[in-house]
């Protein structure tokens, strides 16, 4: 079996690298062989490769970027998704995806299940959205899993960043009114050769799944909890936990809007493939480790 994973070096496509060994001859591209934004390029990258199975975890992640240009955005999350949904269909092959809570307004009280409205509030959410319909409307094998709050030890994500400031600064101030799941890349991409694993053994359908650690924090309990396992495994810092204030959305503006509420309900791939989602804490401690072991912030 040939599979092709795209985005080999962002934080899931790092993490797939590992997980979808098992499964057969493996092709890890990324942005220089693998071109989200020239169509042509891909296409002719993805015939030569002919693979049975795509995971594609390229995207354009810039969300407040894509504010100023969407067109880049909806090239990448939606156009050349398109694309590979229409190799996926045309090979009977399958094709695995990745979205994002931000194809949510937040507006919602309770958790967000996959049969749920969307509504974007931003570009970025606007092109995820896109990729998605486009995969739904061309009828391919396929598995799209919706995550949120995405973090690892590697790469530039919300935890790392935190990791800096707490060696820089003696105050921090931090949106406490958005409410998610952070998620480690390393779930993903466990629980994406498990789903990988059940579909070729035919007990999931092709659709649409909700993939996140289980629990929820806000953006400031996710810092906090941060700082206090850093400090707990020996990172030099200035910053302490009490000293990282609270604010809320309004205090804190930038281009794109968030969802305030970007919890998703994931019962419907738990039980697919029997499995209890972790809370986000124990990822979490392991990624504080491995970066405190690895570098320096």
């Amino acid at each position: 079996m040939k599979i092709l994973l795209t985005g080999k070096n962002g934080q899931v496509g790092t993490e797939l690298q590992r997980s979808l060994l098992p499964f057969g001859e493996l092709a890890c591209l990324g942005r220089q062989e693998a071109d989200m934004q020239d169509l042509a390029g891909l296409r002719r990258t993805v015939s030569n490769h002919a693979p049975d199975i795509i995971v594609n975890a390229a995207a354009y992640t810039a969300v407040d970027q894509a504010e100023k240009d969407e067109a880049a955005a909806q090239q990448v999350n939606a156009h050349a998704v398109a694309l590979l949904a229409d190799y996926a269909r045309s090979t009977r092959g399958l094709l695995v995806h990745y979205s994002s809570d931000y194809v949510f307004d937040g507006d919602k009280a309770d958790a967000y299940i996959e049969t749920d409205a969307a509504n974007p509030l931003s570009a970025y959410g606007r092109s995820k959205r896109a990729g998605e319909a486009a995969i739904l409307d061309s009828g391919c094998n396929a598995l799209i899993l919706r995550t949120s709050w995405v973090y690892s030890a590697h790469g530039a994500n919300f935890i790392k960043t935190i990791f800096r400031l707490a060696a820089e600064r003696d105050t921090l101030s931090i949106v406490a009114d958005q409410f998610g799941a952070p998620t480690s890349a390393e779930l993903l991409a466990d629980v994406t050769a498990l789903a990988i694993a059940a579909k070729r053994q035919g007990a999931l359908p092709s659709g649409l799944y909700h993939l996140a650690a289980s629990g929820q924090a806000s953006w400031h309990e996710l810092a906090v909890h941060t700082v206090r396992l850093l400090a707990e495994k020996g990172a030099s810092l200035r910053l302490a936990p009490e000293q990282i204030r609270p604010i809320a959305t309004e205090e804190y503006p930038l281009p794109a809007k968030r969802p305030k509420n970007s919890r998703l309900h994931t019962g419907k791939l738990s039980a697919a493939l029997g499995l209890q989602l972790p809370d986000w804490r124990v990822h979490l401690d392991r990624a504080i480790r491995q970066l405190t072991r690895t570098e320096a912030p």
